[in-house]
């Protein structure tokens, strides 16, 4: 269960990153009720997490999967580079969160 609310927390992450392109400086109201909401359902997810996995492994996932989220979505949304080493810099991130997770006993 609590990888699930860390795997919740990170799209959380995702959302709220992508949200403070949309509210420019808070200026637009829906996108930052989405900033605000998004960013306090994540960092919530994550403190729930954080009670059963250890916080140093749940807070490099919580941060990777945002990372890796943004980037991917910036190449998509906002035609962000997508060359080799932008695609294996997201891939090692990746490769790390994996092992992360192989390595938890949680």
């Amino acid at each position: 269960m609590a990888w699930f609310l860390l795997f919740s927390a990170g799209f959380a992450e995702i959302i709220f990153a992508l949200s403070l392109k949309y509210n420019q400086g808070f200026t637009k109201l829906w996108p930052s009720l989405i900033t605000m909401a998004s960013g306090g359902c994540s960092f919530y997810l994550l403190i729930i997490a954080i009670r059963t996995l250890p916080l140093g492994t749940a807070y490099a996932v919580w941060t990777g999967m945002g990372a890796v989220g943004v980037a991917i979505l910036g190449i998509f949304l906002f035609k962000e580079s997508s060359d080799w080493y932008r695609l294996l810099s997201i891939t090692l991130v990746v490769a790390g969160i994996i092992g992360l997770k192989l390595t938890d006993n949680a």
